[in-house]
């Protein structure tokens, strides 16, 4: 059953910087920050996963308030730009990770681990450790990783931005599919507008760490409030 998603009151201080957002994704919904370097979109989400403490507001997922808890314990699952697979285990066991965290036995969580790799198109290497899997490959392992556990909050930090154009296209068009089938809320942080226009159902745009604009993909095109805005559509 669907939760109700993310809502949250992300304000962090640093030096002269401060970022003040407010963010309410609905679960099954994809919300793509977007914004020029240094508006505090990569900020916003370490806020979220409790990577970067915040100095005011709340984050919620389904109803439970978690900014208090640590990182491991929010229950989010998370894709990096630069996979962050644990080097010393095989595609298999980083995708049974999450599952054994949360107090799955081992061969269940195995099999589960092995459905998922079939999912996203990598059985193939399930033995294989990360240093000898392609860019395409790795961020495939990280997504089946994330999505295992079923988190109700998936957080996506410019994923295809450390792959080869044909290699973008194809996880491009993987993620999208994957995506359509979450149920959690899910929010993307990109600075390239073609990512966000195809995988996000919402755009929320920040500009010196503020929401200027957020709507459907269509109405931000039709409608551009700012400088920034205009030359991305």
């Amino acid at each position: 059953m669907k939760g109700s998603g993310l809502e949250a009151r992300l304000v962090v201080r640093r030096g002269a910087f401060e970022l003040g957002i407010e963010l309410a994704v609905a679960p099954g919904e994809v919300a793509a920050l977007l914004g020029p370097n240094g508006a505090g979109k990569t900020t916003a989400l370490r806020a979220l996963a409790g990577l970067t403490p915040i100095a005011d507001g709340h984050v919620q997922v389904d109803g439970e308030e978690i900014q208090r808890l640590p990182p491991e314990r929010r229950g989010i699952g998370m894709v990096f730009q630069d996979y962050l697979l644990f080097p010393h285990l095989s595609a298999l066991e980083n995708v049974a990770f999450g599952l054994r965290s949360q107090g799955m036995p081992r061969r269940e969580a195995r099999r589960e681990a092995a459905a998922w790799l079939e999912r996203v198109g990598v059985a193939e290497h399930a033995s294989a450790r990360p240093r000898a899997l392609s860019g395409g490959q790795a961020q495939r392992v990280a997504l089946a990783r994330a999505l295992a556990p079923r988190p109700g909050l998936l957080l996506l930090d410019e994923p295809l931005s450390a792959l080869d154009a044909h290699t973008r296209l194809e996880i491009r068009a993987a993620l999208r599919r994957h995506l359509a089938g979450f149920e959690g809320a899910a929010v993307l942080v990109t600075h390239d507008p073609l990512d966000a226009m195809v995988l996000a159902d919402r755009l929320v745009v920040v500009e010196h760490g503020r929401v200027v604009q957020e709507g459907t993909p269509s109405e931000i095109a039709r409608r551009p409030r700012t400088d920034y805005i205009a030359r991305l559509v």
